[in-house]
C-alpha cells in the first residue's frame, strides 16, 4: 500500500490502471468470436456404432423400419412416408401405451429417417427406441 508523505518527493499512485486488463480481455473477445464458428461448421462427424440394447421388455412393440431404399415398413406393411404419420396417430389412438422401435438402414439417406422422426413426434409417439446392431 501506497502512502503519501509531506516530505516525499516522488508522487506515488494508489490506483490500479485497468487499460491493460481492457485490452486483454477484448482480445480474448475477438479470438473466441473468429474461431467459434469455425468449430461448429468445420467438424466432420462419423457416427460411432454403438453396444446392442435391447428395448424394455414391458409389451410388445411396433417395427418401423427404413430400408437402404428409402422405403417405410410398420410391421412389414409398406406405407409412404407421407402415411406414416397418419397410421400411427390411428395405432395411438387405439393404444396410448403405443410403443415403437425404429430401424433405420446404415445406407439410407439422414433426409428420410428425420422425416420419419418427425411424424413420429407429430404423431404423439413417446415411446421410441432407435435399435442398432453391435460392433
Amino acid at each position: 500500500m501506497a502512502f503519501k508523505t509531506q516530505d516525499d518527493g516522488d508522487d506515488v499512485m494508489g490506483e490500479i490502471n485497468v487499460t491493460p486488463l481492457v485490452d486483454v480481455m477484448l482480445v480474448l473477445l475477438v479470438v473466441f468470436i473468429v474461431t467459434a464458428p469455425l468449430l461448429t461448421q468445420a467438424i466432420h462427424v462419423n457416427l460411432p456404432k454403438t453396444a446392442e440394447t435391447a428395448p424394455p421388455e414391458e409389451k410388445a412393440a411396433i417395427y418401423l423400419s427404413v430400408d437402404a431404399q428409402g422405403k417405410v415398413f410398420l410391421d412389414k406393411q409398406e406405407y409412404p412416408v407421407d402415411a406414416i404419420e397418419n397410421e400411427l396417430k390411428n395405432r395411438k389412438a387405439a393404444d396410448p401405451e403405443l410403443a415403437l422401435n425404429l430401424n433405420a438402414d446404415d445406407a439410407v439417406q439422414y433426409g428420410t429417417v428425420a422425416k420419419v422422426m418427425s411424424s413420429i413426434e407429430r404423431a404423439g409417439v413417446t415411446k421410441l427406441s432407435v435399435l442398432t446392431i453391435p460392433n
